[in-house]
């Protein structure tokens, strides 16, 4: 399925309930786009490569949900009303949907991004409350419609449901250099996010960590990322609805100031298709029969 420029869902015929998305990874940058910054610092904010990274879920009997546009636009991990004042004039008019501004918007990096870097503003005019509304309607609304739909139909199917959430991050050097800070231990090569154990079953959180720390990877969880919307929105462990955060290092696959791809990326492509396929065989093999009426 494939809404044109803002999302595409792939699937396998019989999907297991064993979904992936990729919220961060869409390079189709809409018309009505008007950024003042460097396009190279946009490039540099997508989740680069996620999407391909991860594309042969569906061949392993998932399914695969991908944003075709660009975070720096509008961001569907954040929530629905995190709009920073800062983005539009006057007071915000509609009392119907109220705006909840979070320390995300004050960052400059909320629903609508203000900020690419700490004095560089991603466009310098003013948003209309009529653009950021159609923002949301157009793009961030069928994202979540699409995501809630093959979630809810999962879990009717099954009772269970593994939501694995796709992004990528810095390299360690790039993540502390705007503090000047120097990193004493080995940065982890993964990040794991359940929110302190709230948004997934910790047997499956630590089955991810050992199979990549089996494949010589470093892997750490909740630290420093431990899961936004999508995984906060979605996850109900108690009633098998399993939703954890994956957060990869660029540098072990991509240039980071290039944004090449690196001459490993196919060898390191092959490692991600081996946990898919792992997460797979997880799932088949904890699916529990639902009970009769």
């Amino acid at each position: 399925m494939i809404i044109e420029n803002v999302l595409e869902l792939k699937s396998a015929p019989d999907p297991l309930p064993l979904i992936f998305d990729s919220p961060h990874s869409g390079t189709l940058y809409p018309k009505d786009f008007h950024y003042d910054c460097a396009f190279d610092l946009l490039e540099k904010a997508e989740d680069k490569y996620v999407d391909d990274l991860f594309s042969t879920v569906p061949d392993h009997g998932g399914c695969l949900l991908n944003a075709l546009f660009p975070r720096t636009y509008i961001d569907v991990n954040r929530a629905a009303n995190d709009i920073d004042p800062a983005l539009f004039d006057g007071e915000w008019t509609d009392a119907h949907h109220p705006i909840h501004p979070t320390n995300r918007s004050d960052a400059g990096i909320g629903l609508i991004r203000r900020l690419i870097t700490t004095n560089t503003h991603v466009q310098t005019q003013k948003l209309s409350q009529k653009e950021i509304k159609s923002r949301i309607e157009t793009y961030y609304t069928p994202y979540h419609d699409t995501l809630q739909k093959i979630i809810d139909g999962a879990h009717q199917k099954f009772g269970q449901v593994w939501h694995i959430n796709c992004h990528s991050m810095p390299s360690a050097g790039k993540r502390l250099s705007a503090t000047g800070g120097s990193n004493p231990f080995a940065a982890p090569d993964f990040v794991l996010g359940d929110r302190d154990g709230t948004s997934c079953d910790l047997a499956f959180t630590h089955a991810l960590r050992d199979f990549l720390t089996s494949k010589g990877y470093k892997v750490a969880i909740n630290t420093p990322y431990k899961g936004v919307e999508l995984v906060e929105r979605y996850s109900c462990p108690s009633r098998g609805i399993h939703s954890i955060q994956i957060e990869i290092c660029k540098s072990l696959y991509m240039n980071e100031e290039t944004c090449e791809k690196s001459k490993n990326y196919e060898t390191f492509k092959s490692d991600i298709t081996a946990l898919i396929s792992f997460c797979a065989d997880y799932a088949q093999t904890n699916l529990v029969p639902m009970a009769a009426d």
